[in-house]
Parts: structure tokens; sequence; C-alpha cells
């Protein structure tokens, strides 16, 4: 009997704990029913279309110019995410300071904020009429209602992911590596180059990666501050709630199912990228 344990691997046993195949079952079952399901039926609710209908329904114009809107913001936001997130992420990783724990928790505040409030809040300060707005029109700048608005709203979303998934790494990373660099006569922007990007760069996919296509869904907080104003200023996903109050929940589905195909083929390029970049670490 223990000689035929020893012969199973540890990981296909679930370690030194019992229970193997009712976990695996329960974890299969849980997905199809919260995963799985809903997105299957997505994709038969999309093939009620015809070729034509579904080629139609997803390249048309006002889908265009929705695509371009939100991948176009949506990488605007995770950019600039991945370069001031980390930032962010080291001031409360290495320094202590007044106001550190209150500083820690405005980074969570998207997560638990409602979405409507945070696309109100953004409107009331950038509109023209608002704190910032005001000044931003005096020397023609255009935020609230304009693309500018949408990659701001979407900005604000996807902060929370790139700081959380790079803070735990910074918070491990041994302070004794930079200051042996230090030594050896590299100086900060060498010893960041060499030794602090290299261990944050998975970390920085990941957060990027969760920033995208975060911002890729959003809704509520850029309903307010974009204007809605179709082939300008419309969003994906006001557009599949545009389909369906008009009834073609074909058409609708239809555009999910390409916002679908498109976050699941960055999840794999990015997954494939942090494998790539963990297989050189080891190397």
């Amino acid at each position: 009997m223990e000689a035929a344990l020893r012969s199973v691997p540890l990981r296909r046993r679930g370690g030194v704990l019992p229970g193997y195949g009712l976990a695996l079952g329960f974890t299969v079952l849980y997905l199809g029913l919260l995963v799985l399901l809903p997105l299957g039926a997505l994709v038969l609710k999309a093939s009620t279309l015809s070729w034509e209908g579904f080629v139609a329904a997803v390249t048309g114009p006002r889908a265009l110019a929705a695509y371009r809107l939100s991948f176009g913001a949506s990488l605007v936001g995770a950019l600039v995410n991945a370069l001031f997130g980390p930032v962010v992420a080291w001031v409360l990783a290495r320094y202590d300071f007044p106001g550190k724990a209150l500083l820690d928790a405005l980074v969570d505040l998207p997560f638990a904020l409602p979405t409507s409030v945070a696309g109100i809040a953004l409107t009331a300060v950038y509109s023209q009429n608002g704190w910032l707005g005001q000044h931003l029109a005096k020397w023609g700048l255009q935020v609230a209602f304009a693309p500018a608005g949408v990659a701001l709203a979407l900005t604000f979303v996807g902060l929370p992911f790139v700081v959380r998934s790079v803070q735990p790494v910074l918070q491990d990373l041994d302070p004794h590596l930079e200051e042996a660099a230090a030594v050896l006569g590299a100086g900060r922007l060498r010893t960041v180059a060499w030794v602090v990007l290299p261990a944050l760069f998975p970390a920085l996919l990941t957060g990027f990666a969760l920033s995208f296509a975060r911002a890729l869904g959003e809704y509520g907080s850029v309903v307010f501050i974009s204007g809605n104003m179709p082939l300008r200023t419309e969003i994906v996903p006001l557009l599949i709630v545009t389909r369906l109050e008009q009834y073609d929940e074909a058409g609708a589905t239809a555009i999910g199912v390409v916002m679908l195909g498109a976050s699941f083929l960055l999840l794999l390029v990015i997954n494939a990228l942090q494998a790539r970049a963990l297989r050189g670490r080891k190397r």
C-alpha cells in the first residue's frame, strides 16, 4: 500500500491532504457552472446568426469605432498604470512615512467604490465646469465627454491591479542585491534596469494584463464621463447594452464573442510571456 502510494506523483495525490478526486470534481463543476456554461451560452446565441449576419454585426462602422476606442483607451490606461503603478508600489514597499496606511488603502479604493460613483466623480472634476476641467478648458483641453476621459476612467479602475501585483515582489526582493550592485559600481538607473526590473517583470506583466482586461469590460465609470456619442465616445460594453435595449440579442452576443476571443488571446500571450520570463530568470 505504501509502495503504491509512493509510485503516484505528489501533484497527482494533491499533496499531503486526501480528497484529490472530490476536490477536482468540485473544481470542474464550479468552473463549469460559473464560467464555461455562461460563455458557452454566449457563443451558442451568437451562432444563431448566419456568417454574413455575424460579420455585419461585428464589423459595422459603429462597432469598429467602439473597438478602436475600447482597445485603444484600455491600452493607454494599462500602459500608464504599468509606468506609474510600480512607483506607487515602490513607495509603499520600501518607505515608512506618516499616512502610509491611508495611502495604501486609497490604492484599493477603485476595488470597493461603485464604478458609477467613480464615473460621476471624475465627470464632476474634469467637466468644463469642474474643478480641474475649467482650467484645462482654457488651454483647449477637453477631458470629459472625450476619448481622453475614457482613458482616464480606465486608468483609474486598473491602477490597483498593477500596484498589488508588483508590491509583494518588491517586499520580498532582498535589498542586499541592490546594495551589492551599488558596491560593484552600478548607478541607480543601472541597478533598477539590471536588478529590480528583471525581478518585477513577470509581476508587472500580470498587473498589465489584469489592468487591460479589467478596462476592456468596464462600463459604469465610463458611461458618465464619455458622453456615449456613437462613432466617437461609445465603448464596446455600452454598444452591447444598446443592442440589447433594441432587442438585437444576437448582434449583442456576436460583439460579445469578439471581445471574449480578444481577451482570451490577450491572456494567452501574456501567460506565454510570463512563462518565458520565468524560464529566463531560472537560467
